[in-house]
């Protein structure tokens, strides 16, 4: 049987335009927007993980930001006249897909790009002593408390303003490391770093705070908003400590980039982790299967505060082009998902990314779409935010249609429900509301009055609709609102 529910993301990724064009007006924009989530619906994809800060900025209007120059294509500071999140928000939940905010947190610039080229009002311009560079490029430096304090700032006015239902942090914590070079924050540490024995463990304690301190302004701001992190895809190797994992990584998380993942497992500062095993199954340094059995084992292990969701991040751009010939293989990512399936922690995995997805390199993503993604799946519930059921609603009606089924919920409940899903069963009985083929679709609650088109309903048939609610943390009600055409 299909999964009820899967997380299936696609990362849209703004960062150099990688994924979206700069300079479209609101028309063009909006319009892009739609037929990029029309295909992934289509596709049976239920989430975006939309690239909303990608280096010191934003794709919104911000009272602590400058606007993105990757949505305008001039300077930075730039406005577009419109509210592209906004925009993506509105059309991801009328389609009843979740919508993530990605952002990075400490990334300034890009290789070569001059401090002089960022907005006057860009924080790295306004406090210079904030800002510290490595090989080509300039950050914020994670070492200082005026540097955590604003970005908590930032995450806690994206959450205040906005309807996301996650803020999602990918794996650029400190830089990646560059050979014979050393990242330049010695004097935070002397000045900062006193209670710890070496540099290493006081900035692994940054990126821990930092963390444990977006979680609890997400929770304190909108409890129900998720907090998820995609590191790079091992932790530590077995070399370097013997609970990490049988790999040969030319990098670590714990020790190159100081994201210390098993923490933020153990200490329940994270609702989902989203390694990336952009890896084959046959790669020797570094299997997919080796990694999806480590991370499925720490969070299992180490999940004592709540557990905490596991989604793998998928390898989307390697198919067909890398030198692992084992990307020559159209089954190599379908065979990943696959996998994940078979192991019982894993709850899905997101897709990097939406260029890839839309190029279809040797039609893998169409073996997706036909043979693993055919049905539509719920995203995975997170009880241990609040477990409580939600009411059924309290009135449906359904009304045929030329192009289908129009199903209107009015919902007097007091306390309202996110999202409904919608099941249709053939005839004039009631089928398995576990089996996710019976399920029509999924939509966002609109105030207490919910509309749907069920296109999939044929004219010269009867049906049975049954309609559940879901709340904020994903929890379905006990029973349905049942109705009989």
């Amino acid at each position: 049987m299909p999964p009820k529910r899967e997380m299936r993301a696609a990362w849209i990724a703004t960062v150099q335009n990688s994924d979206m064009k700069a300079g479209m007006n609101k028309s063009q924009y909006t319009a892009w927007v739609r037929q990029t989530l029309d295909q992934l619906k289509a596709s049976k994809f239920n989430a975006v993980i939309y690239q909303v800060k990608p280096a010191s900025d934003a794709l919104y209007p911000s009272k602590l930001a400058p606007w993105s120059s990757y949505i305008t294509g001039k300077k930075q500071g730039t406005s577009p006249g419109y509210d592209p999140l906004l925009i993506m928000i509105q059309e991801a939940h009328s389609r009843g897909m979740e919508l993530h905010a990605w952002i990075n947190p400490y990334r300034v610039t890009m290789p070569e790009q001059a401090l002089t080229s960022l907005s006057s009002q860009n924080a790295a311009r306004k406090n210079p002593g904030w800002v510290v560079k490595y090989g080509k490029q300039y950050y914020l430096n994670p070492g200082l408390p005026e540097v955590q304090n604003y970005l908590i700032s930032s995450i806690k006015e994206l959450v205040a303003n906005y309807d996301i239902d996650a803020v999602h942090m990918d794996d650029y914590f400190y830089p990646y490391k560059i050979k014979n070079e050393s990242f330049p924050d010695q004097a935070a540490f002397k000045k900062y770093g006193k209670s710890f024995k070496n540099i290493a463990d006081w900035r692994r304690n940054n990126v821990n705070q930092l963390v444990k301190n977006i979680y609890s302004t997400i929770k304190a701001t909108k409890p129900h908003v998720q907090f998820g992190i995609s590191p790079f895809g091992v932790w530590r190797n077995k070399s370097l400590d013997p609970t990490g994992s049988a790999t040969q990584a030319g990098v670590n998380n714990y020790d190159d980039l100081y994201a210390d993942t098993r923490t933020w497992i153990k200490q329940g500062t994270i609702d989902y982790i989203t390694p990336q095993i952009y890896w084959s199954k046959k790669l020797s340094a570094a299997k997919y299967h080796v990694l999806l059995n480590w991370w499925s084992n720490e969070v299992k292990t180490y999940a004592k505060v709540h557990p905490v969701h596991l989604y793998t991040g998928l390898a989307d751009y390697k198919v067909g082009q890398d030198s692992d010939p084992a990307w020559k293989n159209k089954m190599e990512l379908p065979n990943q998902i696959v996998s994940n399936r078979a192991d019982k922690m894993a709850k899905g995995q997101m897709h990097f990314s939406l260029k890839s997805i839309q190029k279809n390199s040797l039609g893998y993503a169409t073996i997706l779409k036909q043979q693993l993604y055919n049905y539509t799946a719920m995203t995975p519930e997170m009880a241990w935010k609040d477990p409580a059921q939600p009411g059924k609603p309290t009135a449906v009606q359904v009304k045929k249609e030329a192009d289908g089924r129009k199903i209107e919920i009015l919902d007097q409940n007091s306390k309202q429900p996110r999202k409904y899903v919608i099941y249709r069963f053939a005839g004039s009985k009631e089928g398995s509301y576990e089996d996710a083929r019976n399920i029509a679709g999924i939509v966002y609650n609109t105030n207490g009055k919910t509309a749907f088109l069920d296109k999939g309903a044929r004219s010269d048939r009867k049906y049975t609709y049954g309609i559940t609610s879901l709340s904020a943390s994903g929890v379905e009600s006990k029973s349905a609102y049942v109705v009989k055409e």
